[in-house]
């Protein structure tokens, strides 16, 4: 049975990445670990990102600079192995608990670009027995909301000039 509580982070707006390391911090200062896997972002870790590290552990498979929307087709196979390989190792450390906290960064865009099933990250969510996950993307699938505890909807209002 899972214990691990399920949020998930998503909209059009921006943010949300911002927010899911905002409560990655604050895990961090409640002495749990706490690890990132970011999808669909290149392979450039920012500096902000580096500085968190070792206290997060923050990982991006993929091999390309620039983001998944801008590759020829080629390319976006060759990254959609690579992007599997991180749902791979997200198993891997839901199945040894090695941390606290697992931030699947984008990881709802993985679905919405087919690269990988709902029904799979749903069995992956399920595998996470206490272990809190935080899942952001712009697009939530319905059963993926439903599996959720919290969840938080970021949008963007355009602001009204006179």
């Amino acid at each position: 049975m899972n214990t691990g509580k399920l949020e998930v982070i998503y909209g059009e707006g921006s943010g949300k990445t911002a927010m899911a390391l905002g409560k990655g911090l604050e895990a961090l200062s409640e002495q749990q670990r706490v690890t990132v896997i970011q999808f669909l972002k290149g392979s450039q870790t920012s500096e902000m990102m580096k500085r968190l590290e070792p206290e997060m552990k923050v990982f991006r498979f993929e091999k390309s600079g620039c983001n998944f929307e801008e590759l020829s087709d080629l390319a976006r196979q060759e990254e959609s192995a690579n992007i599997r390989n991180g749902v791979n190792y997200a198993r891997k450390v839901l199945a040894t608990g090695e941390c606290g906290l697992l931030i699947l960064d984008e990881v709802l865009g993985v679905v919405d670009q087919d690269i990988l099933m709902e029904s799979e990250l749903e069995q992956l969510l399920e595998s996470r027995g206490d272990v809190d996950v935080i899942l952001t993307g712009r697009v939530l699938p319905e059963r993926l909301a439903a599996m959720a505890d919290r969840i938080e909807r970021i949008t963007r209002i355009e602001p009204v000039h006179d």
